[in-house]
């Protein structure tokens, strides 16, 4: 893998958060977002034209939260929600997930050191305090859907999720890119779990960029070390990109 190539201003950019912007932490609330951060991103809508999306597996609601005051085109839960650049919100209906929640819930009660997250359309189950149990958090949701083709398990960094099936981030790019301001520009992605291999699988068949952020096997062409380096690569494509508004 290389180093990324210097962003151009006709880039669509696509972000994951958690592992690519913000370092990955014990729970989901308990990241830190370094205060440059928000700017930075802010530089970079408006420097691209507004082709700027975050596609993450939080929800809108929360990447917002961490964001703020930043309202950026989004993509949530990996695609179940996803909001336009005109801010527009397109939700996918919510399925019956009460038999996945009272599983997960169980495996917490039983087990310590497990977290269970209730999204719109889909619930997550954190073992990142309690790795030993990763096999039998994952023998348990996959019992939980068995004979149920509407429902998906998915498996990141520490982390099961059931959702529906067939969303995933590359779809969630693909429908950006129908649409301005991300429309016809080059896309660029940056992803550091497996949950990211669909966006660098529909960005790279378009002669856009794949980034894998951190260590691990991926189809991605090119690679940076951590969400440190992500910052600096985008620090470095924000001056880059700004200096001939300054010149001019």
């Amino acid at each position: 893998m290389q180093t990324p190539p210097r962003l151009a201003a006709n880039a669509a950019l696509f972000l994951d958060f958690d592992g690519t912007l913000v370092a990955l932490a014990e729970t989901p609330e308990a990241i830190h977002v370094p205060p440059a951060l928000v700017p930075l991103l802010g530089d970079l809508h408006d420097l691209l034209g507004g082709a700027l999306a975050v596609v993450s597996g939080r929800q809108i609601d929360s990447i917002d939260r961490f964001l703020a005051p930043l309202r950026l085109p989004a993509a949530g839960e990996h695609g179940v929600q996803r909001r336009n650049a005109k801010g527009e919100m397109h939700e996918q209906r919510a399925l019956d997930l009460t038999g996945v929640l009272d599983v997960a819930n169980e495996l917490a009660r039983v087990h310590e050191g497990l977290l269970v997250e209730r999204k719109h359309a889909a619930i997550a189950l954190h073992y990142r305090l309690a790795p030993q149990l990763e096999a039998v958090c994952r023998d348990a949701l996959t019992r939980a859907i068995d004979g149920e083709p509407q429902f998906e398990l998915m498996h990141g960094k520490f982390v099961f999720e059931i959702k529906p099936a067939g969303v995933n981030k590359g779809g969630a790019i693909e429908a950006f890119l129908r649409e301005e301001p991300f429309a016809g520009r080059v896309p660029v992605f940056a992803g550091d779990d497996t949950t990211d291999e669909s966006g660098f699988a529909v960005v790279q068949p378009r002669g856009g960029i794949a980034i894998k952020v951190g260590s691990g096997p991926s189809q991605a062409l090119h690679r940076l070390e951590s969400p440190r380096a992500t910052f600096e690569w985008l620090v470095a494509a924000r001056d880059r990109l700004a200096a001939p508004k300054a010149a001019s």
